[in-house]
């Protein structure tokens, strides 16, 4: 009896240490979300006790998560920097950055009418990347249009949007 006490014991030691990435939200992880302010805190740790490491100051900004532990969110941008930010400063809102210059086209392949160029580190919306397609349409302020999905960061390489 005392040995099965003990090893029950040390079952429930182990199922308290243990935390599945996953439970914290019930969400897929990883998976891509956005700034919701312009003024984000990023710690080295989940929660506040920890100290900041940086502060972004881009609302819409997308991010990607890698962990969840409570209401903490492990994140890494296009740069590669990580950390933890809390939930309340995260969006559920798909936002992509153009990680190069891009041309966007009027139609999805490359000898359409070119209608602008899209500078680096603008942030847009992705509204249709059909499966198997190079191209992307993505919205940004006043233009609507096809880029090379190449030239985006915030969607995976198979993901696809119709």
């Amino acid at each position: 009896m005392k040995r099965v006490l003990l090893l029950l014991s040390i079952i429930f030691v182990i199922a308290l240490l243990y935390k599945d990435v996953n439970a914290a939200s019930g969400l897929p992880v990883p998976r891509f979300v956005s700034l919701r302010s312009n003024e984000v805190n990023v710690r080295t740790g989940p929660g506040t006790r920890y100290p900041l490491s940086f502060v972004y100051t881009k609302k819409d900004l997308p991010v990607e998560i890698t962990e969840e532990y409570e209401n903490w969110r492990f994140i890494k941008d296009n740069t590669g920097r990580t950390g933890w930010i809390h939930t309340q400063m995260l969006s559920g809102k798909r936002t992509i950055r153009f990680i190069e210059d891009a041309s966007m086209y009027r139609a999805a392949f490359e000898n359409s009418v070119k209608i602008a160029l899209v500078k680096k580190g603008n942030i847009g919306t992705v509204t249709m990347c059909p499966e198997g397609s190079k191209m992307c349409k993505v919205n940004l302020k006043d233009y609507t249009g096809w880029v090379d999905r190449d030239t985006l960061w915030g969607l995976y390489p198979q993901e696809h949007f119709d």
